[in-house]
C-alpha cells in the first residue's frame, strides 16, 4: 500500500470526521436518535413508520451535501477502479451483513464504540477483518 503523500490532505479530513461527530451528536441532543445509516434508511422505506420527517431530512442531507459542497468549493475527484460485478457483489455481502449485524459502519462504528457497546466493538472487529480478508481474496487470489 502507498500513501499518495501529494494529495494526502489530513486537516479536511479531521475537520470532516469532527463534523460527523457534531451532527451525531446534534441529532442525538435534539432528537434522541442514533445516526445509524441502515437504520434510518429502512425505517424511512417502510410506510407505516411514523415520525419519518426527520429520517427524510436527514437523507436528503447526505444527499444534497456532496452537490452543496461542489457549488461552493473545489470538485470532489472520484474514480473507482473495480468491475460491475465487484461493486454488485460488494453492496450485496454489505447489506447482508447490516441485517446480520442489526446495523451499520455508522451505527456500530459511530455510535456503538463511542457508548462503549460490546456488540458493536465485536460487529466493527468482525466487519473489519471481513473487509480486509475480501479484499485481499478478491484483488489478489480470485482477480475480478
Amino acid at each position: 500500500m502507498q500513501i499518495d503523500w501529494q494529495n494526502f490532505t489530513p486537516i479536511s479530513a479531521l475537520a470532516g470526521g469532527a463534523l460527523i461527530g457534531f451532527a451525531v451528536l446534534i441529532l442525538y441532543a435534539f432528537n434522541g436518535r442514533y445516526a445509524g445509516i441502515s437504520g434510518i434508511l429502512s425505517k424511512l422505506l417502510n410506510p407505516q413508520n411514523e415520525g419519518n420527517s426527520w429520517r427524510l431530512l436527514f437523507v436528503l442531507g447526505l444527499l444534497l451535501s456532496p452537490i452543496l459542497w461542489r457549488l461552493f468549493f473545489a470538485e470532489i475527484n472520484i474514480s473507482i477502479n473495480t468491475s460491475p460485478l465487484k461493486l454488485g457483489i460488494s453492496g450485496l455481502l454489505v447489506g447482508i451483513g447490516t441485517a446480520c449485524a442489526s446495523g451499520c459502519t455508522s451505527g456500530h462504528g459511530l455510535i456503538g464504540l463511542s457508548r462503549g457497546s460490546k456488540r458493536s466493538i465485536y460487529a466493527v472487529l468482525t466487519f473489519m477483518s471481513l473487509a480486509f480478508v475480501s479484499h485481499y481474496l478478491t484483488t489478489y487470489i480470485f482477480q475480478f
